[in-house]
C-alpha cells in the first residue's frame, strides 16, 4: 500500500512516500505559515499532487486535532486562521483517497510505537523537547486523546507555582523551564552566539555552559517525575533533536531514580529512534488503517 505522508509544522512541511512501513523518499518545503491556514492547505495539496498512484494520505500537523473528524480544533498564531480547518474533508474531496489527520506529537508517538523505540511496548509516554514541550499517551498501541482530543499537553504541567509567564497564559509551565527553547534562552544570556542546541553542546566543556545545561536537565527531571507518578508507565520515550545529545540521557538516568518512589522504579527512559521521520511514518500508518472514501 502506497501512502503519501505530510508533517506540517510552522516552519516546514516534510513529505514522504511510505510503502509497508518503509519511507521510500522524503522532501522538505517551507511552510510560509504566516500566510494562513488556507494557504498552508493549498501548499499541502500542491505537494501531494507531485505524487502519483497512491492509496491514502496521512497528515501529521501542528495544533490540537480532532482525529475522528480530521479537523484542527485549535492552533496558535504560528499558523494563523488554521483553527477549524477541515483538513480531512478538503483532502478527501480533492484526491478521493482515505485521509488520516493527527497531531504531530501523537503521530510521532504512533511512528515510534509501530516502527521505533516503542515497537515492543503496548503502553508508554512520549515527551518531545523543542521550542516547547509536546506529549503523547500510548495505550495498547493507540493514542489516548482525552474527552476533547487535547490530552497530554505535558508542556503545560505546572512545575513552578506562580513562575514564568507562558504563551498559553498560565504561569510556571514545564516548557518555560525544560524545553530546548528554555535552554537556548538561558545560554544566550551567557553568550548570544549559543542560539541552538548544537552550538550549546559544542561548548559543554565551558564550566558556565555546563552548569546551565545541568540545571536544565534537572528541570526535565522535575516534569518527568510528576508524569511518572501520575501514569506509572513502564517506559517514557524522549524525543526532539536535542535528545540526540547522549549527555542528557546519561545524566537523567544517573539521577532520575533517586527522585521517584521505589514502587515506580521499573520505568525505563528511552531515546526516540525515528528522528524527524517519526511523524511521517506515524501518519502513514494511521492512513493505512482508514476506510475507503465513500
Amino acid at each position: 500500500m502506497k501512502t503519501i505522508a505530510l508533517d506540517i509544522g510552522g516552519t516546514s512541511i516534510k513529505a514522504g512516500e511510505v510503502t509497508d512501513g518503509a519511507l521510500l523518499s522524503s522532501a522538505e518545503y517551507d511552510t510560509d505559515a504566516k500566510q494562513g491556514g488556507e494557504y498552508v492547505i493549498r501548499r499541502a495539496m500542491d505537494i501531494i499532487s507531485q505524487y502519483s498512484e497512491f492509496n491514502a494520505i496521512g497528515i501529521s500537523t501542528a495544533g490540537q486535532v480532532d482525529s475522528i473528524q480530521g479537523c484542527i480544533r485549535f492552533a496558535n498564531e504560528n499558523i494563523p486562521e488554521y483553527t477549524g480547518m477541515q483538513v480531512k474533508r478538503i483532502l478527501e474531496e480533492r484526491f478521493q483517497v482515505p485521509v488520516a489527520v493527527e497531531n504531530d506529537v501523537n503521530a510521532a508517538a504512533i511512528g515510534e510505537a509501530q516502527y521505533g523505540a516503542g515497537k515492543d511496548l503496548n503502553d508508554f509516554l512520549c515527551v518531545t523537547y523543542g521550542t516547547g514541550i509536546g506529549g503523547a499517551i500510548v495505550i495498547n498501541k493507540q493514542i489516548y486523546s482525552g474527552s476533547t482530543f487535547s490530552a497530554a499537553e505535558f508542556g503545560h504541567l505546572i512545575t513552578h507555582a506562580q513562575g514564568r509567564v507562558c504563551n498559553c497564559g498560565l504561569r510556571g509551565c514545564y516548557e518555560r523551564y525544560a524545553s530546548t527553547g528554555a535552554l537556548v534562552r538561558a545560554t544566550m544570556e551567557l553568550n548570544p552566539a549559543l542560539s541552538n542546541g548544537r552550538k550549546i553542546f559544542e561548548h559543554i566543556n565551558e564550566p558556565q555552559v555546563r552548569a546551565v545545561i545541568d540545571g536544565w536537565i534537572q528541570e526535565i527531571m522535575f516534569g518527568l517525575t510528576s508524569l511518572i507518578h501520575i501514569f506509572n508507565p513502564s517506559c517514557v520515550i524522549l524525543g526532539g533533536g536535542i535528545m540526540n545529545e547522549s549527555y542528557i540521557i546519561q545524566n537523567l538516568q544517573g539521577s532520575f531514580y533517586s527522585n521517584i518512589m521505589p514502587s515506580y522504579a521499573n520505568v525505563v527512559l528511552k531515546q526516540a529512534q525515528l528522528g524527524n521521520h517519526a511523524g511521517l511514518l506515524g501518519a502513514a500508518y494511521l492512513a493505512s488503517q482508514c476506510k475507503a472514501v465513500e
